[in-house]
């Protein structure tokens, strides 16, 4: 996996950290989440708490870029 896209301008969510790390940190990343519980049909938080996010991805068919850029997205838009 090229993960050249997702580590670049000081991103603050890694695909090494676990759901824990992420929605232990930055409470408001819950909303993502819930958006691929939606599409998914399961809850990653109940599921998947500790698996790093690359291995969420792969579990459950999701586009690490996507994830990773979704929650990032959280972080800008709060910085703003």
């Amino acid at each position: 996996m090229n993960t050249d896209n997702i580590n670049n301008d000081r991103l603050s969510i890694t695909p090494d950290m676990t759901v824990l790390d992420v929605v232990s940190r930055y409470r408001e990343t819950e909303k993502v989440f819930k958006k691929f519980d939606k599409r998914l049909g399961i809850c990653i938080c109940c599921e998947a708490l500790f698996e790093p996010l690359e291995n969420v991805s792969k579990r459950y068919n999701i586009d690490i870029e996507e994830l990773i850029h979704d929650l990032n997205q959280i972080l800008n838009n709060k910085k703003e």
